[in-house]
């Protein structure tokens, strides 16, 4: 087992993301959900300063998982184990990015849009909602995709936590299991925005879980490490 100032920085990478999207999430005083709707615009206005810095939190805290994956990656450069991990740390990052970005417009056209449809008619209000259909659109693509990719990417890591021992198995499990039930969940129930939630809070504490098991244990490093 390997600990070291590359393993606590990592650890610290981790929580700290955690703490940043779970606190940007739950301290918000409104939540947008897969797409924004009229309605969105008036909660969002009801606090609007404050609302948009708890969104910077939460999207910083994706920003920090990256960093952390970035990290991990840094330790688990060696060999056998690299060819498994290296893709599905990449995979995560992809997902986590895509995620973020999705995020971001969330954000900008939450806030763009209070001033811009204050006082608005209902009929302009359908007519101002139809002209950002199209990036709605998208933009949900995105969120769904970076939470396939996610998945993708934490079954293969998980994988190769069980397989090489790298962390303790049950943290190899629950990696494989998030992953596996992230994507089921996206690709098999078309309305999923409500069934998804749980599993941003069940992705927190496996950052948390992550970062802790960096701290007090390290990582096991193969002998063959290149």
């Amino acid at each position: 087992m390997e600990k070291s100032f590359e393993t606590s920085f990592t650890g610290w990478a981790f929580i700290v993301a955690a703490a940043l999207l779970w606190l940007g999430w739950v301290l918000s005083p409104h939540h947008i959900g897969e797409y924004i709707v009229a309605s969105d615009f008036s909660k969002v206005g009801e606090n609007v300063w404050y609302w948009i810095w708890m969104y910077r939190i939460h999207i910083f805290g994706w920003v920090t998982m990256g960093i952390s994956m970035f990290a991990l990656t840094s330790l688990l450069t060696g060999r056998p184990y690299r060819v498994v991990v290296l893709p599905g740390i990449g995979m995560v990052i992809v997902g986590t990015f895509t995620l973020a970005i999705a995020n971001a417009f969330f954000y900008n056209f939450g806030a763009w849009g209070v001033g811009k449809t204050a006082g608005m008619s209902a009929e302009e209000m359908t007519v101002f909602m139809d002209s950002i259909l199209s990036t709605n659109q998208y933009v949900t693509c995105f969120i769904r995709f970076g939470r396939i990719f996610s998945g993708v990417g934490l079954v293969l890591l998980g994988f190769a936590f069980i397989k090489w021992k790298i962390v303790s198995t049950w943290l190899g499990w629950f990696t494989v299991l998030l992953g596996f039930v992230a994507m089921g969940i996206i690709l098999l129930i078309p309305d999923n925005y409500e069934i998804y939630k749980p599993i941003f809070h069940i992705k927190v504490l496996w950052l948390l879980a992550m970062g802790v098991t960096l701290l007090k244990q390290g990582v096991f490093l193969s002998e063959s490490k290149s």
